[in-house]
Order: structure tokens, then C-alpha cells, then sequence
């Protein structure tokens, strides 16, 4: 299963609580994270994450004067087990489709766990990932593309 969902990207100071403040909140708003990654510098850092509200989410951080973007992302649904990301990856990069970046939810339901894909080419990588595998080809590694 493939569909879009939206991300917001969260742009915080790099001091200890902000990150809980903004999860406390979302909390109280009862907004729930799909999926959820940090990255850090210095001086501030980055919370991208996937809520299952969106507008929550906006309310949320309107009110925690929190700087923030959006953007579209796939989630591609993944068995949980060894491979199943590097297969989605070897599929877009066959088709030439870039990763700007990605990450995965923790568990999930029925056992499975979501990629979360920011790509160059959404249309196409839908197109690519909704197509059904044969269950033998469905891990087997393919070339790389040569440049």
C-alpha cells in the first residue's frame, strides 16, 4: 500500500525541552505521529514528522510560535522484516527517482511498519510502488543503474 500524507517539518532551538513542549502539545490536541525523525545542528534542529491531523498539528504549533513548512511524502506500508526498505529504495533508484530523505515509523498495525519517502518525482514513484511484486522477486537485489 502506497499513498501521500502530508509532513511538517519543525524548526526548533537546540535546547533541552523544546522537542517534548511540541510533542506534549500535540498530546493535548490529541494528535496523534504516524511517523516521526530529528535531525540536529548546533544551533537548532529539524522535527519532520507525519501527524494524523494536520490542521491539529498547524493549530498546535500556531500557538507554540513554532516556524514550520509542509510537504507532500509518500508512506509505503513495509513488512517488517530485513530488506523491506532497501527493496522500495532499489526501485526508485532503477527508475531514477531521488530520496531527498526517509524514515520509518515504529510498529505497526498488522504487524507492519511505514517507510516515510520524500522524493523527486512523487507521480512516478506511486506508479512504481503500487505495481504487485511476484513473492519471489519481491527481495531478490537488482543492478544499480550505471551513470
Amino acid at each position: 500500500m502506497v499513498e501521500t500524507a502530508k509532513q511538517i517539518s519543525v524548526f526548533l532551538e537546540n535546547k533541552p525541552g523544546r522537542l517534548a513542549n511540541v510533542l506534549s502539545a500535540m498530546e493535548k490536541e490529541k494528535v496523534n505521529i504516524t511517523g516521526l525523525t530529528v535531525m540536529d545542528s548546533h544551533e537548532h534542529s529539524v522535527l519532520r514528522m507525519v501527524p494524523s491531523d494536520v490542521d491539529g498539528a498547524r493549530k498546535v504549533l500556531k500557538s507554540l510560535n513554532a516556524p514550520f513548512t509542509e510537504s507532500d511524502v509518500l508512506l509505503v506500508e513495509l513488512r517488517n522484516q530485513p530488506g523491506a526498505l532497501a527493496h522500495v529504495c532499489e526501485i526508485l533508484a532503477a527508475d531514477h527517482i531521488n530520496i531527498d530523505h526517509c524514515y520509518a515509523s515504529a510498529g505497526g498495525r498488522n504487524g507492519r511498519t511505514y517507510g516515510i519517502f520524500k522524493v523527486s518525482n512523487t507521480a512516478k514513484a506511486i506508479k512504481l510502488l503500487d505495481k504487485p511484486t511476484p513473492p519471489k522477486a519481491r527481495f531478490q537485489r537488482k543492478p544499480m543503474p550505471r551513470r
